[in-house]
């Protein structure tokens, strides 16, 4: 399938499920405290489909812009309530109920990355060991220390199995600024080296962590033998099969796999000629690498994969399993953690110590969904993961306009013992707007920005 549909497929997907989580929080909260509930939207504009619920009437409706979703409620100010029903009106709830509701819709995103987190911590999710392979000379990494065959065992404290927990564990380092002890295994004995990051503010400027610190994982030498394309990528179209052997490139021979991925990433929307080994007969065949976006930078992607040796990497893998009850503590810390690093680096953005590249929009969020999916279910969950936590942090913002405008407005409620004025939450609506579409605009900006390079 041809990666932009499988990343617009993905995309719909996931926004589709995390939307309809985070308006079923309101929903339920809402018919549990009493209040009459006219609509459940999922997505805006023209509806694609729609019915009728058995209690009260409520229409249910899947809209055509997949950007949002809405629960509307019974309410005075957006229309006439009969006297038998005002009861059941919204701004006729108590305080704590008011609040209630707008809370649960952020609520439900947070418990929905706790359980898509321990599904994942008890099916069992396989990395790679966080063996270094190179260290680039000069880099914050060379000068504080690390050699290559270093194996990160813990960052902070904090047990680093895996390269993707080393990455998370390095990211809140960096976030937090000055230094910190990494634990490796060097020569078979453990040692700390100090990571020395300054401010922080060096290695928050959009680029992958672990590029910007100076490191990159160990990687076995593998030859360059095709196992499979996918199909329809840039490798079907141009004709690589199955048991191919890459032997040059323009005319440049290809000793090893890692050679050959450089070589087609830096060459995005490029035409490459290559020669083949298929069954013992030299090929010449033409390819063009799919240009796509990684860290804020463009790469190409054949949509290709190695033949690798059964045991090669036997010794590399590192499984993440536990029983259900620590899973679930698990599940809660790690929820926790992603949401206060999200809030750091937000905070970092806000006072300029960390670029506003790192904001992404609806364009990034597609191709992420759409290369975790491509990969296997279980990426394909831990993203959705890290969206629904975006997604609660976002939406608790005081912001007019988001649950967290609303939670202000019943804030300074409570302090000044009577609701604000029309007048004054229309202004900050009209504020509200204002600064979303800055947002919105900033994101697309910076996504059109790594499209194009």
């Amino acid at each position: 399938m041809n990666s932009v549909l499988v990343s617009v497929i993905s995309f719909i997907v996931a926004i589709g499920v995390l939307i309809t989580v985070h308006e079923f929080g309101h929903f339920w909260v809402a018919r549990r405290l009493g209040v009459k509930v006219l609509k459940f939207s999922v997505g805006f504009g023209r509806p694609l489909w729609s019915r009728r619920g058995r209690v009260d009437g409520t229409e249910y409706v899947i809209a055509a812009i997949p950007l949002g979703g809405y629960v509307k409620m019974l309410d005075e100010h957006e229309g006439d309530v009969t006297p038998e029903e005002r009861a059941r009106a919204f701004n006729r709830q108590a305080l704590w109920k008011r609040s209630a509701i707008v809370v649960a819709g952020p609520v439900a995103n947070f418990l929905f990355a706790i359980v898509a987190y321990w599904l994942v911590f008890v099916s069992g999710v396989e990395g790679t060991r966080p063996v270094i392979g190179e260290v680039e000379p000069a880099s914050i990494a060379a000068t504080s220390g690390f050699l290559a065959e270093d194996e990160i065992v813990a960052v902070a404290g904090q047990a680093t199995p895996t390269w993707d927990a080393t990455t998370l564990a390095l990211l809140d380092a960096a976030i937090e600024g000055g230094g910190t002890d990494v634990e490796v295994r060097r020569s078979g004995s453990l040692r700390l080296v100090r990571l020395e990051l300054g401010s922080g503010t060096e290695v928050l400027e959009g680029k992958f962590i672990l590029e910007a610190i100076g490191l990159s994982p160990w990687r076995p030498r593998i030859a360059p033998v095709i196992d499979r394309v996918l199909d329809g990528g840039a490798a079907d179209a141009g004709g690589l099969r199955g048991g191919d052997r890459v032997l040059s490139a323009d005319g440049e021979p290809m000793e090893d796999w890692g050679q050959w991925v450089e070589y087609v990433r830096a060459r995005p929307g490029q035409r490459l000629s290559i020669t083949v080994d298929r069954d013992g007969a030299r090929l010449a065949l033409t390819l063009e690498p799919e240009r796509i976006e990684e860290n804020g930078q463009p790469i190409g992607r054949i949509g290709a994969y190695p033949r690798v040796p059964p045991d090669l990497l036997e010794g590399m893998r590192a499984e993440v399993r536990y029983g259900p009850l620590e899973a679930l503590g698990r599940s809660l810390a790690k929820t926790y953690r992603m949401s206060v690093l999200m809030l750091k680096m937000l905070g970092k953005m806000l006072v300029g110590q960390a670029s506003i590249e790192n904001i992404s929009g609806p364009i990034s969020i597609a191709q992420y969904a759409g290369q975790s999916a491509s990969i296997g279910v279980v990426p394909f969950v831990l993203f959705l993961a890290v969206i629904s936590i975006s997604l609660g942090i976002i939406n608790i913002l005081p912001i007019p306009l988001l649950d967290g405008g609303h939670l202000l407005y019943y804030a300074v409620e409570l302090i000044k013992g009577s609701p604000l004025s029309e007048a004054a939450q229309i202004l900050g609506q009209k504020m509200g707007i204002v600064l979303l579409l800055l947002l919105m605009g900033l994101a697309f900006y910076n996504d059109l920005a790594r499209l194009i390079g």
